[in-house]
């Protein structure tokens, strides 16, 4: 009895650690067979079931990814027959052999996961929902792990991924790689579902934990598997730059008890040197391939100040300053420019970027954000100003949705008491 339970927990953990690894190219291969993406991603389910319940016995095999995809396509014939539709399907029937070419082949493979990546974040679907979807068909992340990285329910992502799929099918979208003049504009949509998974990893919008350092780890992983995909797109690679020289920073930015460490206060001894080095690299990629920086590559740049000062004073707050103006022009935003104010403080001094914060603050644009009362409250300290700088405290706690930033902020405001 011991033996078979051991057999059936062994068989879960080379479960999910195949379908972790393995999915984008088991649900892309599905998907190229039958022309139906949310089909295939219910085979590949499917085959899961059935490796749970047979690999016990039988023993996990030598290539399990080619073994799901053998019991997706018989599956998907057997469906075929049950609609009599086998006669114009029978040409797809795999055998183990065809199924362990198809994984086999690093070119096939390449544009299979390219043309998944790019449904799960088609335009039609709501961002949300592209999330789900990406992290579930591309990332191998189960609902339960989407939803704990979220903070919502089981039922919720499910229901995302459902509705996502059914979206897809409704517009008809074929796995096929978007036409060269959509090219652009479809690759700046699943840059921006990347960068937007990493950033709920960096600092969580809600929730008791400031980071989800795993959702990061996670779209770090996705924008390099892109990155080898689609080498010559200089983007990818500012995109990678950026998350790596952004995640370098993570050992650092919790203390022990789990609360946030600012930039100013953090142990750059313990900056992680290998994602550095990896960043540096990426972002050289990028230069070497366009005329002039992108958004991601610049804010790349700008994470590579960070990286390579040894300090906050000794920081090249100047160029970080002309970083900013160079990306509020190409990617205008009330965030960038809250950034800038940030720079111009260290590089001018807080009299000059206040006047910029009260304009941000005046415009209302980010009424709702709470780092910009945060901001504000660190500039009118420094001017002296600490009854406006604790009110100013305070209106951040209350629009924080994230617990350990609200205390941050509750606890600077009982400081200036």
């Amino acid at each position: 009895m011991a033996r078979a339970r051991r057999a059936v927990t062994d068989a879960r953990r080379a479960v999910e650690a195949v379908w972790r690894i393995e999915s984008a190219r088991i649900v892309a291969t599905l998907a190229r067979y039958t022309g139906d993406f949310a089909l295939a991603e219910d085979l590949a389910q499917e085959a899961l079931g059935e490796a749970l319940a047979a690999w016990p016995a039988s023993g996990v095999p030598v290539n399990p990814g080619a073994w799901l995809v053998t019991v997706g396509k018989r599956r998907a014939i057997d469906l075929w027959r049950r609609q009599g539709r086998e006669s114009e399907r029978y040409a797809l029937l795999a055998e183990p052999a065809a199924a362990q070419e198809e994984l086999a082949e690093p070119d096939a493979v390449a544009d299979d996961v390219l043309r998944l990546v790019f449904i799960a974040c088609h335009p039609v679907l709501a961002r949300e929902a592209s999330v789900a979807l990406t992290l579930r068909t591309v990332g191998g992340l189960s609902s339960a792990e989407i939803a704990r990285a979220f903070l919502v329910p089981v039922a919720t992502v499910q229901q995302r991924i459902v509705r996502a799929k059914k979206t897809l099918a409704a517009a008809a979208v074929r796995f096929e790689l978007p036409p060269p003049q959509e090219y652009p504009a479809r690759l700046s949509a699943v840059l921006s579902v990347l960068y937007l998974i990493f950033n709920e990893g960096h600092a969580a919008s809600s929730g008791p934990e400031w980071m989800r350092t795993e959702l990061s780890t996670e779209a770090l992983r996705l924008a390099r598997v892109l990155a080898g995909l689609l080498p010559r797109e200089p983007e990818v690679h500012g995109l990678v730059a950026l998350m790596a020289l952004t995640a370098a920073r993570f050992p650092a930015r919790l203390d022990r008890n789990r609360d946030p460490v600012l930039l100013a206060d953090q142990d750059r001894a313990r900056w992680d040197r290998a994602l550095i080095a990896l960043g540096e690299e990426a972002l050289a990629r990028a230069d070497g391939l366009a005329a002039g920086r992108g958004p991601y590559a610049l804010q790349a740049a700008i994470a590579q100040c960070h990286a390579l000062a040894p300090s906050v004073e000794a920081t090249d707050w100047q160029r970080i300053v002309l970083l900013y103006e160079a990306l509020s022009r190409i990617a205008p935003s009330p965030v960038v420019e809250l950034n800038r104010a940030v720079a111009v403080a260290m590089a001018e001094g807080p009299a000059t970027a206040l006047r910029i914060v009260d304009a941000l603050a005046a415009d209302r644009a980010l009424a709702a954000y709470a780092q910009l009362p945060g901001v504000r409250a660190e500039l009118l300290v420094r001017l002296g100003r600490l009854d406006e700088a604790r009110e100013e405290l305070e209106r951040a706690a209350r629009l924080s949705g994230n617990e350990r930033e609200r205390r941050v902020f509750e606890r600077k405001a009982r400081e200036l008491s």
